[in-house]
C-alpha cells in the first residue's frame, strides 16, 4: 500500500484505491457514523483524519471486530478517561478479542479431531467392505 503524500482532502476515489476497498464501503462507514467526511456539492471530501480514522477502522475490521466495537474504540479516543485509561480499555478489548478467538480455534481443533475420526471409520468400513475410496 502506497502512502501517499498528506494533503488537504482526499476524495472517495483516492481511498478506495489506496485501501482497496470499495465506496459502498466507506459510505457505509459514513452512514455508520464512523467518519464524517466534508461535502462540497454532492463530494464528499476526506480530511487526513478521516483517512486516518478510515485506516482504523479496516485495520479493526480485519482484527475481527464488530462495528459496534469499533465504534466504541473509536469514541474511547474522543473523551476521557486521558490516555492511560483509554489505553487499558484498548487492551482489554484487545484480550476479549484474543480470547474469543482461541475459543473458536479450539472448537475447529475439536471439530477437525471429529471430522477425522468420522473418516476413519468410514474409511474403515470400506475396507471391511473390499471397497476402495
Amino acid at each position: 500500500m502506497n502512502v501517499p503524500e498528506p494533503k488537504e482532502f482526499y476524495t472517495i476515489s483516492e481511498l478506495t484505491r489506496e485501501f482497496g476497498v470499495s465506496t459502498r464501503t466507506i459510505r457505509f462507514y459514513e452512514d455508520e457514523g464512523l467518519i464524517k467526511p466534508a461535502r462540497k456539492g454532492r463530494t464528499r471530501l476526506f480530511r487526513p483524519s478521516d483517512r486516518r480514522l478510515l485506516m482504523t477502522i479496516l485495520r479493526g475490521k480485519r482484527l475481527g471486530f464488530t462495528i459496534a466495537e469499533i465504534r466504541e474504540i473509536l469514541a474511547m479516543y474522543k473523551q476521557p478517561p486521558g490516555e492511560e485509561g483509554q489505553l487499558r480499555m484498548l487492551v482489554g478489548k484487545v484480550s476479549e478479542k484474543r480470547a474469543e478467538l482461541e475459543q473458536k480455534r479450539l472448537d475447529i481443533n475439536e471439530t477437525m479431531a471429529e471430522l477425522e475420526q468420522v473418516e476413519d471409520q468410514v474409511l474403515q468400513r470400506l475396507a471391511e467392505l473390499g471397497v476402495g475410496r
